[in-house]
């Protein structure tokens, strides 16, 4: 696997489109900062990270709306990809859906969200939008 944040946002994307409750991906430090990311902004129920291997996995409980059984993650787009880095200067950070959405982006202070990182007046690798 070359790229296995667009993997981990891909497994996100079918179980969704299946109207799966829970799916297991293969855990890393970057994937179980970009759970968390997730769950602080409200995107997901919850996730529960298991030590059952070498690896581990990340287990993510994925949220719908009650009424009208649609997912809450309408898009995830992968922006920076290996072939392709994108990196953004503080000033830089774009807004994703005129703010409504995030952007998570990689420092050298750890994974922060768009907002994070503007006022932390960092800039970073733009890994993938969320909304």
């Amino acid at each position: 696997m070359t790229d296995p944040i667009a993997d981990f946002l891909t497994r996100i994307r079918n179980a969704q489109m299946a109207k799966h409750k829970v799916v297991e991906i293969p855990a890393s430090n970057i994937k179980k900062n970009m759970t968390k990311i997730l769950f602080e902004q409200g995107y997901i129920l919850n996730y529960k990270f298991e030590e059952n291997s070498v690896q581990g996995t990340i287990k993510i409980a994925l949220k719908y709306n009650a009424e009208t059984k649609q997912p809450v993650i309408k898009k995830l787009q992968r922006v920076s990809s290996p072939g392709l880095r994108l990196y953004k200067s503080a000033t830089d950070i774009p807004r994703v859906l005129n703010g409504l959405g995030v952007a998570i982006i990689s420092t050298s202070q750890g994974l922060l969200t768009g907002k994070e990182a503007k006022i932390k007046n960092v800039g970073g690798e733009v890994l993938c939008y969320v909304y």
